[in-house]
């Protein structure tokens, strides 16, 4: 077996740690690929731009662990965990830190939830392999979320029992047969802000800027230019109608609020 030592004595390393890469951005999973494939004993065996594919090649490679993107076109994030859970540890790796969105992901079974610019590439290394025996992993945001729940009495099907390998509890997921069928689900539910007409560059970029980012973090993590950052911001504005970064976030979170958000200044 793997890890035990031959007759003479050596012991083998220990078997990599197989992973899927599920994300709609392909700039992001080729990031997220080329960073865990120069880790020793990590191995990304596919890709995959939705819950459907990720439901595909966890029955087609049997991963140890699948790094799996909330907003997804077609079947999102949240829809294929239930189907994920049963094959394999799910580790939620998506820039929205809402507390909805945190709290379902976990409540279907997620072995845990980062937030894009929370963690150092290490980390995310650590967090892959802790997956694959069952220690869950939260990041600033997501930990935050759970501990606000706790505090509020509402957290009772999210949280972690200690003791129990890391498990979560899955009361409540949905049976459906065929996952052709499935549509996409409480992503856009709680958070559906069509109507200020984003794209999803755009949208991702207004997320990034609600959890507290500055420009610099923006562009490193979505891999372009502060320039760009700009022209989006710039964009998003107008159609939002906001002059600056805390209207703009009043409006994207839906409170209503027009004062400056504490610690976040004009672009």
């Amino acid at each position: 077996m793997t890890g035990e030592p031959n007759p003479f004595g050596e012991v083998p390393p220990p078997e990599p740690v197989r992973v899927v890469v599920a994300d709609d951005n392909p700039v992001v999973r080729a990031g997220l690929t080329a960073l865990l494939t120069g880790r020793e004993n990590v191995e990304v065996v596919a890709e995959a731009a939705d819950g459907r594919e990720a439901y595909g090649a966890t029955l087609a490679h049997g991963p140890d662990v699948v790094l799996l993107d909330v907003r997804m076109p077609g079947v999102d994030g949240l829809a294929a965990l239930p189907h994920l859970v049963p094959l394999t540890a799910v580790l939620m790796l998506t820039y929205s830190g809402e507390s909805d969105i945190v709290h379902e992901a976990l409540r279907r079974g997620a072995n845990g939830y980062l937030v894009h610019g929370e963690f150092t590439p290490d980390e995310l290394v650590a967090a892959v392999r802790d997956a694959r025996r069952g220690r869950p992993h939260l990041t600033p945001t997501a930990a935050g979320t759970l501990l606000a729940q706790l505090r509020a009495g509402s957290a009772g099907s999210a949280v972690p029992v200690a003791g129990s390998g890391g498990s979560w509890s899955t009361e409540g997921r949905t049976s459906m047969e065929n996952l052709s069928q499935l549509q996409p689900d409480v992503a856009q539910s709680v958070s559906d802000r069509s109507a200020y007409g984003l794209s999803a560059r755009e949208a991702e970029i207004m997320e990034l800027i609600a959890s507290g980012m500055t420009n610099q973090q923006i562009a490193a993590t979505c891999f372009i230019s502060e320039k760009t950052v700009k022209n989006h911001i710039n964009r998003i504005f107008a159609k939002l109608h906001s002059t600056s970064r805390s209207e703009a976030i009043a409006k994207w979170l839906g409170t209503g609020r027009n004062s400056a958000e504490e610690g976040v200044g004009r672009w």
